[in-house]
């Protein structure tokens, strides 16, 4: 069974598609970009701020859902420019100190609302 997953605690969606749905069991979140929930402003502050407002707003539609990051079987995540990647690697490892779930980065021309970073997850 398919189920919709929406929570006021991360930013709404702001076109056709949900926070995330819920299929057995496993919770498919749509790409974040660093929206600050509470104000809905991008944050345009250093990779780290803006990767943890993202891990942030994961863990929420995470918890939303029956769930927690910590339970993540897969992230991806998209980058505007590579060189960014290991001030992300660093704030993204934080929240996977032990067992980290599998991985992807790309690095792509553009990302949504002029973003420099977007992240999705696959979580149990």
């Amino acid at each position: 069974m398919r189920e919709i997953i929406s929570t006021s605690k991360a930013p709404a969606a702001v076109g056709a598609y949900s926070q995330a749905v819920k299929h057995d069991g496993v919770i498919y979140v749509s790409g974040q970009l660093p929206i600050i929930p509470a104000t809905g402003e991008m944050s345009t502050g250093s990779m780290t701020e803006q990767t943890t407002i993202i891990m942030n707003n994961l863990q929420e539609i995470a918890l939303a859902g029956g769930s927690d990051l910590s339970r993540a079987l897969k992230i991806t995540i998209f980058l505007t420019d590579m060189s960014d990647f290991g001030e992300v690697n660093e704030a993204y490892g934080k929240f996977f100190e032990k067992d980290p779930p599998a991985r992807c980065c790309f690095g792509v021309s553009a990302l949504p609302k002029g973003s420099s970073i977007e992240i999705d997850a696959i979580i149990g």
